[in-house]
């Protein structure tokens, strides 16, 4: 019998916090194209340190799953997609759904419960929808939307519309089996979906370490024959530039693409809270190393060396999205909830017959 000793796909110098902390590479990039995601992960930025905030005044009544630090991923693949895509979240998709253009309103009346809100405050921080710029949902069940990205990307392959499914899931997704069985399928069918995983590190308050025998998720898109890409997650450009490659075969009937953008959450697992004391692995200088990290910074100070971009512009910049965060905080809280008789909406079907009571 032949055998040989295991080498697992690691992520090495990707998850060691104290590396790549210099700015960005940006040569040759389009100075409007990243001032544009400069903007877009300033603005998910402010609205979850608000959310933050809030939550710990006891203002916001229930949990907020935060990714502030993980800003640079959605806006990276996000660049690339249209409103005809389907985008499917997990429990952590605020980015997700402001990067696709989302209504910074409408999220935080949703939280609040009022009936403004991305689903006319019936489902809460996890439970999002804005079918109009292409987010088709999120839900607080890990990988309970794997499949049916998987299902969206099939109807797009049917259909001939040139579009692509994306699934967002976390490193601890990859635990569920649905997850794999999604995979094969996907590969076996070669839909165009792209399976992106932020990989922080941790699942819950459990490092990766203590769960997996290697700290990449790569290895299973490769066990699957999908493409894939390992990057730094906290790179705007670098994850640019994996989605447009993946999306762009994907379109054009290459099959399933696989990003592991590795990254990490400041937050901890819910709520403003670090989880220093109760994060297993999850260390303060790890932490302040992340921050050092910081994927705005990054793309900030290359700006600024390059003699793109002011400091002083910069601040002038986050004045101007600051108060457009506040303000819609404004208009949100002062926004009605729903109807009583909106509790039953949308949860029995109505046959053609009868009327809805709350459209």
């Amino acid at each position: 019998m032949h055998s040989t000793s295991p080498h697992p796909m690691v992520l090495g110098d990707l998850a060691d916090p104290t590396r790549y902390q210099s700015p960005i590479e940006i040569l040759g990039r389009d100075r409007r194209v990243l001032l544009n995601m400069y903007v877009s992960m300033l603005k998910i930025r402010l609205v979850e340190q608000k959310l933050a905030q809030m939550r710990e005044l006891g203002v916001i009544g229930g949990p907020v799953h935060l990714g502030v630090g993980q800003e640079a991923v959605a806006v990276g693949v996000s660049e690339h997609l249209r409103p005809t895509d389907r985008v499917f979240g997990a429990h952590r998709s605020h980015s997700h759904a402001l990067a696709l253009g989302a209504s910074i309103e409408g999220l935080f009346a949703e939280v609040l419960g009022r009936d403004t809100g991305l689903s006319r405050g019936m489902g809460g921080s996890m439970h999002l929808w804005d079918q109009p710029h292409g987010f088709y949902g999120s839900v607080p069940i890990v990988a309970g939307t794997v499949p049916l990205a998987v299902g969206a990307a099939l109807a797009a392959k049917m259909q001939e519309s040139g579009d692509v499914a994306i699934s967002y899931l976390g490193d601890g997704a990859v635990e569920e089996g649905v997850v794999h069985e999604s995979l094969n399928l996907a590969s076996q069918l070669r839909v165009p979906a792209i399976f992106v995983v932020e990989n922080n590190l941790f699942a819950s308050h459990m490092h990766m370490s203590l769960r997996q025998p290697s700290d990449s998720t790569a290895r299973f898109a490769d066990a699957n024959a999908i493409r894939y890409a390992v990057v730094d997650g906290n790179d705007v450009g670098a994850v640019s530039d994996a989605a447009g490659e993946l999306i762009n075969l994907a379109r054009n009937g290459e099959g399933p693409g696989f990003i592991e953008a590795v990254t990490f959450r400041w937050y901890g697992h819910v709520d403003w809270r670090e989880d220093i004391d109760v994060g297993v692995n999850r260390a303060p200088d790890d932490l302040e190393n992340w921050r050092r990290r910081d994927p705005l910074q990054r793309l900030l100070a290359a700006l600024v060396n390059q003699g793109s971009w002011t400091a002083e512009e910069a601040r002038a910049l986050e004045a101007v999205v600051s108060e457009e965060v506040e303000r819609a905080w404004d208009i949100a809280i002062q926004d009605p909830y729903p109807p009583s008789e909106a509790l039953l909406d949308r949860v029995y079907f109505k046959s053609s017959g009868e009327q809805a009571t709350h459209a």
